[in-house]
């Protein structure tokens, strides 16, 4: 075998996730101080091929839309150092990762969720190859994605998943995310997510700096009781489909965790007047119409749009009639509860 020739090759897609109760604040490596609750999406995914190399020493080489992004490298690389005791090819074999997104940087849409969860679906699959295992145990997947990003160790589920342990869910856990473990109401399973795009900057305050500010919040506490409340409240309308509950724990958690950042020390505020105007417009369409439509805020200027399939027809008219003129070029992203990660499977040859 000539050196530098691939010896295996493993292609995962992934998709990104909208929480919808917040993970905000960790504790020892990369653990929630609170339970989160999200949704992976449909149509924003990476996809992540990662072929070995048998060659002397190891390391990695990380191609973005075919370009060599050497700016990525220190994140990878401390990603690969802690998980490479539990994936031992990492240290036998040079690793040529190729990703590609299917939505754009500073979108509102989690990008190292859907990256870091496809590069370690990959991983996990070729040291399967590599060993001779067939079985790929999802929570391990999770959490080992979560090492990488604490939100990717939910973008290993398809639907609706829990990540951060409460006793009231027995399987839940730090370490990893759970699928959700009750039956999902049918108008939560197609529930639909247009991501307003105010602003397609990259924000001034990474989510990582964010995290570390509220080891010493003064709302710390306050903060973990809420979350857990609203853990309890979400799931109960998930599985019933209250709408009206689901709505209240969405915007309160939404607009939580912005004034977590406003109130932390030193504060930064990410949303924009545009921002602002689309919430008050949300809250006019649904007093006006009584559809149940709602947002979410990740830790951005960007809205997320969440209403029920069947009245999208309705609110997609709005959107162009009434919201887009406070979009950033008229951009808005549509999309929807997906079903998970994919295998892609090479049929050429």
């Amino acid at each position: 075998m000539k050196e530098d020739k691939a010896t295996h090759s493993a292609t995962w897609k992934s998709p990104s996730n909208l929480a919808i109760v917040k993970y905000w604040g960790k504790k020892d490596f990369q653990e929630p101080v609170n339970p989160s609750v999200s949704f992976s999406l449909s149509r924003a995914y990476t996809k992540t091929t990662v072929s070995l190399a048998q060659k002397k020493g190891s390391g990695f080489t990380f191609y973005l839309d075919n370009r060599e992004e050497p700016g990525f490298r220190p994140r990878i690389q401390k990603f690969l150092d802690h998980v490479r005791a539990r994936v031992p090819l990492i240290g036998n074999h040079h690793i040529n990762i190729f990703s590609t997104n299917t939505f754009p940087h500073s979108s509102g849409i989690a990008s190292s969720a859907s990256a870091m969860s496809a590069l370690v679906l990959c991983l996990a699959d070729l040291q399967q190859q590599v060993s001779g295992r067939h079985h790929l145990n999802i929570r391990e997947v999770s959490a080992l994605a979560r090492m990488g990003s604490g939100s990717a160790a939910r973008s290993v589920y398809g639907g609706w998943s829990i990540w951060g342990r409460i006793p009231e869910i027995p399987e839940s856990s730090d370490h990893y995310a759970i699928h959700f473990p009750d039956e999902i109401h049918p108008v939560f399973k197609t529930l639909h997510d247009d991501i307003l795009i105010v602003s397609g900057q990259t924000k001034k305050v990474s989510s990582s700096a964010g995290h570390t500010l509220m080891n010493d919040h003064p709302y710390r506490e306050g903060r973990i009781i809420q979350a857990r409340e609203n853990t309890l409240k979400l799931i109960r309308s998930l599985k019933q489909g209250n709408m009206d509950d689901f709505i209240e724990v969405t915007e309160n958690e939404a607009l939580s965790l912005h004034g977590l950042m406003m109130s932390s020390m030193p504060s930064y505020t990410l949303l924009h007047p545009n921002s602002l105007r689309i919430i008050r417009e949300i809250s006019d369409f649904r007093e006006a119409t009584g559809l149940p439509v709602t947002f979410s805020l990740d830790a951005g200027p960007n809205i997320h749009l969440l209403y029920p399939h069947h009245i999208e027809e309705e609110i997609i008219a709005w959107e162009k009639r009434q919201l887009q003129t406070f979009c950033e070029d008229g951009c808005i992203i549509r999309d929807r509860v997906g079903s998970g990660p994919e295998k892609i499977i090479d049929t050429e040859g």
